[in-house]
């Protein structure tokens, strides 16, 4: 595989990143903004103020479209350093992290769907739900975190040349023959 395909490939992985956690938070905005919409109606319905309070609920999953925004910002400049050689690890990374942080968006929609629909019916708890999103958020900074920190233990190519040439001569001492051996001595 040449260096231009594979800097290709390594860089679709920090693409992913920020498109899967677009997608999950479209997903989740739209599950709480829809939410947010049912239960303003509710409130016009019966005469009631609508509380603007709930965009704050339905708008959390917005966040994780951030962090894939910080993921992708980092990864960049963390490939062109390492070397078009990491591309699989660069990758896998992008779309297993853009995934886990955009499901995260998804289920936090899913749940601040549930605080609209509450807050509006009881008028209680506002804190409550958005502690309950917090906790679903934390995966998504989670995962950020832990991508960074992966990022920063990977040794550059210089290391890993060095790393690989150690191990070809140490895997040649190990398979010559007898008579080499001997020879050596």
């Amino acid at each position: 595989m040449n260096e231009v395909t594979m800097t290709a490939l390594g860089q679709i992985g920090a693409f992913a990143v920020i498109a899967f956690s677009a997608v999950g938070s479209a997903l989740g905005t739209g599950a709480g903004c829809a939410a947010a919409i049912g239960a303003w109606k509710k409130c016009y319905a019966q005469n009631k103020p609508a509380p603007f309070l709930l965009i704050g609920l339905a708008g959390a999953p917005f966040s994780q479209t951030i962090y894939g925004i910080v993921a992708m910002f980092l990864m960049f400049p963390s490939f062109a350093e390492k070397g078009a050689g990491y591309w699989p690890f660069y990758l896998a990374i992008g779309v297993l992290a853009g995934l886990a942080i955009g499901y995260s968006a998804w289920m936090q929609g899913k749940a601040a769907a549930g605080a609209c629909s509450a807050f509006v019916d009881t008028e209680k708890g506002f804190a409550n739900y958005l502690i309950a999103l917090g906790v679903i958020e934390t995966v998504a900074i989670f995962v950020l975190v832990f991508l960074i920190v992966i990022m920063a233990k990977l040794p550059d190519a210089k290391s890993l040349e060095k790393a690989k040439a150690s191990i070809d001569k140490a895997a040649t001492t190990l398979v010559q023959p007898a008579s080499a051996k001997a020879a050596v001595k």
